[in-house]
């Protein structure tokens, strides 16, 4: 296979996807970013990444609708996918992708059991703090943030050395006007403001463009101030 051309090309991404219409692309220096949504229902965001100079491909969240996802990945093959969380709703495509294309299962660990047994899929790695995991040449932090489920995972792309900013995919955890559902537990939802916070708000930049399990997307910098406004209302 060619590596794909260094160049990127001119970009309207805007992050707006809804189930059946059209994928969106961004393209940054050395990573390649495409967003689908699947199933109308819950419409999960699912996003493909892929390294401009090697071609290697990883996907986040293998949710739903196999062969829009397939599609998607095409002839280059798909090296890992990552699922951010154990919810259902997440991995429905997940056994289907990995035995199309024999890519690698990364999980949180606290959540890794969880995913093996609700897909019958082997989770081949287990993911915490200080963990990394790579798109070719690309690599993306793993950050663990537990409340939403135990062992969710966000993931940052960092693309300021090429003169970007941060990428950020934050599954359930975090979405544009709040934190991800945590059912009513209190301790659940002071665990996870406090992680979103520290984790997130308090180790990257405004200017972060961050990149949620549903819905459209956001930066840090306009959620921010309204951090206290969401510990005040409890969710």
């Amino acid at each position: 296979m060619t590596p794909p051309s260094d160049t990127p090309a001119p970009s309207d991404y805007d992050g707006d996807v809804s189930p059946g219409g059209p994928a969106q692309t961004r393209e940054l220096a050395h990573l390649v970013i495409t967003k689908v949504a699947v199933d109308p229902e819950m419409s999960n965001n699912c996003y493909l990444l892929r390294c401009r100079h090697t071609g290697e491909q990883v996907l986040v969240d293998a949710a739903a609708d196999a062969a829009t996802l397939l599609g998607l990945v095409g002839e280059a093959g798909l090296d890992t996918v990552v699922t951010t969380h154990q919810h259902w709703d997440h991995h429905r495509a997940l056994a289907e992708v990995v035995a199309a294309t024999g890519a690698e299962v990364v999980v949180g660990t606290p959540d890794a059991d969880a995913v093996a047994e609700q897909t019958g899929v082997t989770v081949t790695r287990r993911v915490g703090a200080g963990d990394t995991v790579a798109v070719g040449d690309c690599t993306l932090q793993v950050v663990p943030i537990a409340g939403h489920t135990p062992g969710s995972v966000a993931l940052v792309y960092d693309d300021r050395p090429s003169g970007g900013r941060p990428h950020l995919f934050t599954g359930d955890s975090l979405f544009p006007g709040g934190v991800g559902n945590t059912f009513g537990d209190e301790a659940a939802f002071a665990q996870l403001v406090d992680e979103v916070e520290t984790k997130l708000f308090d180790a990257l930049p405004d200017e972060t463009w961050f990149y949620p399990g549903h819905g459209g997307d956001s930066t840090l910098g306009a959620e921010r101030a309204s951090i206290p406004e969401w510990r005040a209302r409890g969710w």
